[in-house]
């Protein structure tokens, strides 16, 4: 006799009635119920039942070819279907793209939240994720299909702000997963490698008198599970089934790995260096604009390489990476193992994750570039029959603090070398990335450029910038031509002024000694006073200021090489390749009025870029100020006053 609510397979996908609106859990192959999505497909294929089931799920769940929700990709299965990611389960992707079924395309943190407020009984959730995208009403609402009429998103105006309002949905299904459950359907995870949506989904199925089935590995004796290992508890749970091994792997890629569930950390270095190819010199010119001390998110593809190149440049120590289902700290995995991390500070519930990102949490997202356009509109979701779905990339995008946007300037079919000289195009892509008009548009350019938000867009040839113009070429590599491989591969030219070369070091074998540009190791080299001439020599080429700290550093050795002198001197500042956020120009200004004050008195600031100069010009208007192209005309001035 069997105890408590455990059943068998095919006794749970028994308890699916024809109708149902159907929850899972999953992110990828972590998590994915596959015992009782196998059952149940198995069961229709026997009986035609259950039939015309709803699906509501977050993330991508599927291996893009089999498993996961493929499982349901059967004609009178599945009547609709409203879901974040759709790229890994092209069986059900292809159903709503031939209009088949219903199908609704959601931001991923959206729907992982609006799990909560349906456990809440709340009519539905406000934010403003989605404005300005294919998710608005104004741009189709998220429907996939025409036949997909009823509305899933309405715009709304509250205290003069526009706002979008997703309805709550009535589950009354829940496939869920986790390792241990006892014969009260107590549910632990120690052996998984995320919790995701898990406890939210469970209460909101339960909430609504529905059934709750959850997978596991194993049973225990009722009351012996520690209490706070417990994630779903058996109030919520009505059904318990112990799967097969071979449906209950940790990941698609791993069967189990003790480090995904963050219980051993793996030998340093393990996780092996890029090859020097394309989707490298991506990488890091991505990882240049890193935050140090920052929190980033890193988006599945191209992006993923970041991570790598963090690590190899020793600068993991100096950031906090995270991923969507709930990963903060480490270093993420990649491929089917995406979702899962090493060395992590904390593993949380997805929709606390999104909380987190859709508050201004993110300091820098690195995401995907399918399509851009002229406006720096970017799709990732829609591209004629195929859709991928927008995941988590909206949430990420439209809330993270600055955007950089990674992939090659064309596909199918690029070929490249990358080499001391830089880059040579070998085979150009078949497509173009860089349109007129964006095919669906999941990211907004006018949106961001109007809020201020500051957005790249990094290739292995150039990079851009986003405008409020639109997109501006700021940077080209080295053995690329501008009019043959850049421009005269874009529907739209960009706006070109001052162009200069991406870092040679991209191009090189070995590390590119990131961390010293980053943590700024080498600022005391930058400092100089020569004591014969009563000189400061102030070399800022190529330094990047993004943080106040870093401002207050600048300020700290200054005013020491000054004090130790003991007079006043005359300044020489190089400000060649500097950048500052925008939002710092004025504490820059008050620190250098700062130490002008104390220590200056004539001050020569040189620049190559004419834009420079002319910020200089507006950040330093006082009189004792000249600004020059060159470092010698810098000089030439000080001699002129007797320096």
């Amino acid at each position: 006799m069997r105890a408590g609510k455990v059943v068998s397979a095919a006794e749970a996908a028994a308890l699916v009635k024809d109708g149902d609106t159907v929850t899972t859990s999953g992110f990828v192959g972590i998590g994915v119920p596959d015992e009782l999505l196998a059952a149940i497909e198995a069961r229709f294929l026997e009986t035609d039942h259950p039939r015309d089931l709803s699906l509501v799920f977050a993330a991508g769940q599927g291996d893009g070819k089999d498993r996961g929700l493929n499982r349901l990709g059967h004609e009178g299965l599945l009547k609709r279907v409203v879901g974040g990611h759709w790229g890994l389960i092209p069986k059900v992707a292809k159903l709503a793209t031939e209009g088949k079924i219903e199908g609704w395309n959601l931001p991923q943190g959206v729907i992982s939240q609006l799990y909560r407020d349906i456990a809440a009984g709340k009519p539905g959730m406000l934010s403003k994720v989605g404005l300005e995208t294919f998710v608005d009403p104004r741009q189709g609402g998220g429907a996939i299909n025409s036949i997909s009429m009823d509305p899933q998103v309405e715009l709304m105006e509250i205290g003069g702000e526009e706002i979008l309002f997703y309805p709550s949905h009535n589950l009354t299904v829940a496939l869920l997963r986790g390792t241990t459950a006892d014969e009260a359907g107590n549910v632990t995870m120690e052996r998984e490698a995320l919790t995701i949506d898990n406890l939210a989904q469970a209460m909101a199925v339960h909430n609504a008198g529905g059934v709750v089935i959850v997978q596991v590995e194993r049973v225990a004796r009722a009351g012996s599970l520690p209490a706070r290992d417990v994630h779903i508890p058996g109030i919520l749970v009505d059904a318990i089934v112990v799967s097969k091994p071979e449906n209950h792997l940790q990941t698609y890629s791993t069967a189990f790995s003790q480090a995904f569930t963050n219980r051993i950390s793996p030998p340093a270095g393990e996780i092996p260096a890029l090859p020097l190819d394309a989707r490298k010199v991506i990488a890091r010119r991505c990882a240049f604009e890193l935050p140090v001390n920052g929190v980033v998110n890193l988006g599945i593809g191209m992006p993923e390489g970041v991570a790598s190149v963090a690590a190899e440049e020793g600068l993991l120590e100096h950031l906090t990476l995270t991923a969507e289902p709930g990963v903060i700290g480490g270093q993420p995995a990649s491929g089917l193992d995406f979702g899962a991390a090493v060395n992590t500070d904390a593993v949380i519930p997805q929709n606390n994750q999104f909380d987190f990102y859709d508050g201004g949490g993110l300091d820098m997202a690195c995401l995907g570039l399918a399509q851009a356009d002229a406006v720096g509109n970017v799709n990732v979701s829609r591209f004629g029959p195929r859709l991928a779905g927008a995941g988590g990339f909206i949430n990420i995008s439209q809330n993270a603090r600055a955007v950089v946007f990674a992939g090659t300037f064309t596909a199918q079919g690029l070929d490249v070398h990358i080499g001391e000289g830089g880059v040579e195009i070998r085979k150009e892509g078949r497509a173009r990335k860089f349109l007129d008009h964006v095919e669906q548009i999941s990211f907004s350019g006018a949106r961001a450029a109007r809020l201020g938000q500051p957005v790249l867009y990094v290739t292995e040839r150039c990079v851009f910038e986003l405008t409020t113009n639109g997109l501006e070429l700021k940077e080209i590599a080295p053995g690329i031509d501008l009019d043959r491989d850049i421009l005269g591969l874009m529907d739209v030219r960009p706006i070109v002024n001052e162009v200069s070369l991406m870092d040679a070091r991209i191009f090189r074998n070995g590390e590119m000694d990131l961390r010293t540009d980053l943590l700024h190791l080498d600022l005391p080299d930058r400092i100089a006073i020569d004591p014969n001439l009563g000189l400061l020599f102030l070399n800022f080429e190529k330094m990047r200021i993004r943080t106040l700290d870093e401002i207050k550093l600048v300020e700290r050795l200054v005013s020491e090489a000054c004090v130790a002198y003991g007079k006043p001197v005359d300044v020489v500042v190089n400000y060649d390749g500097f950048r500052i956020d925008e939002v710092l120009e004025s504490n820059w200004a008050e620190m250098v009025n700062g130490l002008t004050e104390r220590f200056y008195r004539n001050v020569s600031r040189y620049s190559g870029s004419a834009f420079m100069r002319m910020k200089l010009g507006e950040v330093f208007p006082d009189a004792r100020t000249h600004i020059y192209e060159s470092r010698e005309k810098a000089r030439s001035f000080l001699g002129s006053n007797g320096a």
